[in-house]
């Protein structure tokens, strides 16, 4: 199964699910940004890859407005050369309007994180021989107030169907890109991916969330991941 397809049979999975107040909106880019979101798979996850890094699911300013993990505007424009139309939520919440391209805002995570591979490989191509980088849960997930809520605040009851579809299409992408090593971006990242693929034999380990919410990442975060991958054994440009 192709990347592709596993998406769409991810959203088609999540499409049914119900989630109770505080969350109040729920954004899918996987279907309203389908269209730059199948530009960055298809463009950059044809072949293997040696490291598949992901997150945990979509920030307010990154892609739930382009439609590509961490997908910070100008960089998924400028350095990954995808701009393509972007519709809208089924309800949108009135603090969190989806611009596409067209949103000022700069998401740090997402701006931290392409502007490291960017200033480390210099071009994308370079970076994608080696890398590729996906989202566990395609949902963002708003409360009333416009607050992000997190798929690991949600109840268990509500966390059980979702996790067990986001785990099918973490396995489904690890065994369609067959890295040699999977990376979480965060401690959740890690956990589900434990959980997912830990059968597989395939070492998994984790780096440092890019999120301006930790202390770490605001001193020195290209730093801190530069030599963490060093430590996992993955060899730098």
């Amino acid at each position: 199964m192709d990347l592709d397809r596993i998406s769409r049979t991810l959203a088609k999975d999540l499409k049914p699910l119900c989630f109770a107040p505080p969350v109040t909106h729920i954004y899918n880019p996987l279907e309203y940004a389908c269209v730059p979101h199948a530009q960055y798979i298809r463009r950059y996850g044809q072949g293997g890859c040696e490291v598949l890094m992901f997150g945990m699911n979509p920030g307010p300013w990154g892609m739930v407005q382009t439609g590509v993990p961490f997908g910070e505007v100008s960089l998924v424009r400028d350095w990954l050369g995808i701009d393509e139309p972007v519709g809208q939520p089924a309800v949108e919440h009135p603090k969190r309007p989806v611009q596409g391209f067209a949103c000022p805002r700069s998401e740090v995570s997402g701006r931290r994180l392409w502007g490291w591979a960017r200033d480390r490989f210099g071009s994308a191509e370079r970076f994608f021989e080696q890398f590729f980088v996906a989202n566990y849960c395609p949902l963002s997930f708003m409360e009333a107030t416009g607050r992000n809520r997190t798929p690991d605040k949600l109840p268990a009851a509500e966390q059980t169907p979702l996790f067990a579809a986001c785990d099918r299409a973490l396995r489904r992408i690890v065994e369609h890109m067959d890295p040699n090593m999977v990376i979480g971006i965060g401690a959740f990242a890690e956990t589900r991916a434990r959980i997912a693929v830990g059968d597989l034999g395939i070492p998994i380990h984790r780096i440092l969330h890019p999120s301006p919410a930790s202390p770490l990442a605001n001193k020195d975060w290209p730093g801190i991941v530069a030599r963490q991958l060093t430590e996992y054994g993955i060899t730098l440009p």
